[in-house]
């Protein structure tokens, strides 16, 4: 056919294009109202989405305040919550509306949301054009009936209820909205799929699938496919049928795999294409009706008895963590450097692995997810038929579960990120009939969506779930917790493994350590427990202990899930509650106030590590040496010979700590014992000022590195450390961000680490002050003001670029020090 021979360059070159498909992201110019807008009283600020409306606060304990029992704590009485969703004002109605542009000769437009918070209801010129009830998922409308050339009014409205979440939701259009043009006749991106049937000797088998809408006679689709470097390295002509769904098989020679090592992704060209005769001058043209790229990995994934979890035939155990959707000060809103900031800080401590718990990713995030190397368990839902919270998405479910399920699957099933689906968590229904028929529907529709991918979700009544068959059904079986029973678990399972679908659960607070070193699991702090203790309760600071060995009643240390996933072959891998800490849920402190979010977190709310971060990264990563001391050593005369046990937390199997010179000992790690099998410890160290140093020893017992930390002296200068996704400069497009981290150190560079300075901060030049943080659960600042307290000696600063490229500077000052530093920021 004459069009395979125009064609060949033309629909690469798009050089007779006509109506090209048009993709433009509304994020500027929204006008937004809090609660009843519709009088000319009505207050309309102009704001940027992604937008999170509650986040400026204030804090407050009034704000969604529950008395409830939470079951899957194994609480039996009601109590009173008060920061369980983040004691912020996210509850009410919020209204957006802005106008867009429709250029003349487009036949269809249709509007993507990647999630508003929540139930939005979309309306365009004035009519009601569609709704979705999920806050957590894309969605998208056809507004082709309702559009007109020219200005167009675009209206979203929003409801956010009481005891809807247990966690803080966020609130408000909070990812971002894509306005997209094409021809009548089109490539329908979210029916277009590539899949990696097989890879071998050299060889990979991808499947492409697409589908046309509106599909026309003598149509052909163009596929191409691209190398990282821009080259074409295979191509393929499929005829588009009358009904539109077409695929092609295409086998890759020497393909570059994708795997959180080596993140390869090769981009796929589509182009919709015609022939176009003029039979009375004897011409025939080619016109390029559509066209599309999208990026994608090559890559298998399976999970097996034999293999365990594969990823492209070899077996690895994952090395994960839960992630909450919230990004601490900056709230629910959605933004790139955030999540690069968030991913990389992972990925350096070994991890390999997310979890988006307990909720649909955003696809900003699946995309850093891919570019960076960052497996994702993509997750569903926290509840079903039966409400955890009073109008949970149980109010959804039966009318909207499959909905929810299709859209996250097609929208998200092309990014190689994704190794397996999540359809719940902690369901109540586990233990029943009716729930083991909801996994079996659920999953199913799962395999037809996308048939190369595994099933799960985390399961916390092992043996509810075991008798009722629940567990028997998933394609991955994944328990939250509980490592005592997994033996007995194992034995019912006919998969012949399992995962730590939600591990650890240890809790701390950055730079606080207590005295004396104890094990505990905090339950003193709750009321529904038989050891509550009011004491304990009414003399709490709100903080609890850095030194790692703090859980929940349900929950345990790190070092207890490394035992199984160590001496375990059938344990595939674990996600750990939490990498970050998250706003809402502000366990064991549910009844104190003030706390408002979690201590879960390996990093805190700020994204600074704590000494936790360094245990995972002693054992998680295999490229880089760890080697880390706690705790601090400046503390005050009263602790001058008290005992101040120091832990080390290496790769390295032997250390020798001294004080002042003098050895405290040299230990190796003690497989036999529960503390000393991962981490080094010195219990009967006595505090006296000076330095700590500890030598580290090989296996083969070679000096192969120390660490010493210092007593401060006075307090003597802030210093000031910009972190940027670009390394050293900002992107001038208005969303990048710098964050800031702020410490107060002596003339040496020792940190104070007991500072809670007030600071002040000023933005000058081509950017603004955008939030603060300083990980302190216990905070009631708020994070849109430019001033704050320190906490244990340092907090972030968050700086966002204008569209304008210049110089930031950020001035930071302790008035009470009368210290003052500035650093500058390059943005391009």
């Amino acid at each position: 056919m004459r069009i395979k021979l125009l064609v060949l360059t033309m629909a690469v070159a798009a050089t007779a294009i006509a109506q090209p498909r048009c993709e433009i992201t509304l994020s500027d110019n929204w006008q937004f109202c809090k609660g009843s807008c519709d009088n000319d009283g009505a207050v309309w600020k102009t704001v940027s989405v992604p937008h999170d409306w509650a986040i400026s606060g204030p804090f407050d304990k009034k704000w969604d305040l529950q008395t409830v029992a939470i079951e899957q704590n194994g609480e039996k009485q009601a109590t009173e919550k008060s920061g369980r969703s983040g004691a912020l004002p996210w509850i009410g109605e919020g209204h957006y509306r802005r106008t867009f542009q429709i250029p003349e000769g487009y036949e269809h437009a249709e509007l993507v949301f990647d999630g508003a918070m929540a139930e939005p209801s979309v309306s365009i010129n004035g009519h009601k054009a569609g709704y979705w009830a999920y806050g957590y998922n894309a969605f998208r409308i056809d507004i082709t009936p309702y559009i007109k050339t020219g200005d167009n009014l675009l209206e979203v409205d929003l409801k956010n209820v009481e005891e809807s979440s247990r966690w803080y939701p966020g609130a408000g259009i909070y990812r971002p909205v894509k306005l997209v043009l094409t021809p009548k006749s089109h490539i329908d991106m979210w029916q277009t799929c590539v899949q990696t049937l097989s890879i071998q000797e050299n060889k990979a088998l991808i499947r492409v699938s697409a589908k046309v809408e509106n599909p026309l006679e003598e149509q052909e689709i163009f596929i191409s496919l691209i190398d990282r470097d821009g080259q074409i390295v295979k191509t393929n002509w499929v005829k588009v049928p009358a009904h539109g769904d077409l695929t092609s098989t295409i086998e890759v020679e020497e393909p570059s795999l994708w795997t959180p090592e080596t993140p390869y992704l090769y981009t796929l060209g589509l182009s919709l294409v015609r022939e176009d005769v003029d039979e009375a001058a004897g011409i025939a043209d080619v016109v390029t009706i559509d066209e599309t790229r999208l990026r994608f990995g090559i890559r298998t994934v399976s999970v097996s008895e034999e293999g365990g979890f594969q990823l492209n035939g070899v077996t690895r155990k994952i090395k994960g963590v839960c992630l909450h959707h919230d990004l601490g000060p900056l709230g629910t809103a959605i933004n790139k450097s955030a999540l690069i900031r968030q991913i990389k800080t992972m990925k350096e401590m070994g991890c390999d692995a997310i979890r988006t718990s307990h909720n649909m990713p955003s696809q900003m995030q699946m995309d850093i997810c891919d570019s960076l190397g960052m497996m994702v368990m993509a997750e569903s839902f926290d509840m079903w038929l039966y409400p955890k919270c009073k109008n949970g998405y149980a109010r959804f479910f039966n009318e909207w579960a499959d909905r929810d399920i299709t859209n996250l699957v097609l929208v998200n099933r092309n990014h190689p990120s994704i190794i397996m689906w999540s359809i719940g968590n902690e369901i109540p229904e586990q233990g029943s009939e009716k729930g083991r028929e909801i996994s079996c529907h659920l999953q199913e529709l799962c395999h037809q969506l996308d048939p190369t991918r595994p099933v799960t979700q985390g399961m916390d009544r092992a043996e509810e779930a075991l008798k009722s068959g629940f567990a028997q059904v998933m394609d991955v079986p994944g328990f939250n917790y509980r490592v005592h029973k997994y033996s007995k678990n194992i034995e019912q399972l006919p998969q012949g493994f399992l995962l730590g679908s939600e591990t650890a659960s240890t809790v701390s607070s950055r730079g606080v350590y207590k005295f004396p070193v104890e094990i505990t699991d905090n339950s003193r702090y709750a009321s529904w427990a038989p050891t509550y203790d009011p004491t304990a309760i009414q003399t709490a600071d709100g903080q609890c202990s850095s030194y790692d060995v703090e859980y929940c009643s349900w929950s345990n240390l790190p070092d207890d899930d490394w035992v199984w996933q160590d001496d375990k072959p059938w344990v595939i891998g674990e996600f750990v509650w939490t990498g970050y800490d998250y706003l809402g849920e502000p366990t064991p402190y549910d009844e104190y106030w003030p706390s408002r979010s979690s201590y879960f977190g390996i990093c805190d709310l700020a994204g600074l590590p704590k000494d936790r971060y360094w245990l995972y990264r002693s054992k998680w990563n295999k490229d880089e040496h760890t080697i880390h001391l706690l705790p601090h050593w400046t503390w005050d005369k009263k602790r001058r010979g008290e005992m101040t046990p120091v832990y080390c937390y290496t790769d390295y199997p032997t250390a020798e700590l001294f004080v002042n010179g003098k050895s405290q000992g040299k230990i190796s790690k003690n497989p036999a014992s529960r503390l000393d099998r991962y981490r080094l410890r010195w219990n009967d160290v006595r505090y006296e000022p000076g330095e700590i140093k500890v030598v580290v020893y090989d296996g083969q017992g070679n000096l192969a590195g120390e660490r010493i930390i210092r007593t401060a002296g006075k307090p003597a200068k802030l210093q000031l450390d910009a972190w940027m996704a670009e390394g050293h400069l900002l992107k001038a497009d208005g969303d990048d961000l710098a964050f800031v981290t702020v410490s107060l150190t002596d003339a040496q560079g020792t940190l104070i680490p007991d500072a809670s300075d007030q600071l002040t901060f000023e933005v000058s030049g081509a950017g603004s002050f955008e939030a603060v943080c300083n990980g302190d659960a216990t905070s009631l600042e708020s994070f849109t003001q430019p001033t704050m307290k320190l906490f244990h000696g340092q907090l972030v600063v968050i700086v966002r670029s204008t569209k304008e490229a210049g110089a930031i500077t950020l001035k930071v000052t302790d008035e009470h020090l009368n210290l003052s530093q500035a650093i500058d920021i390059p943005t391009r």
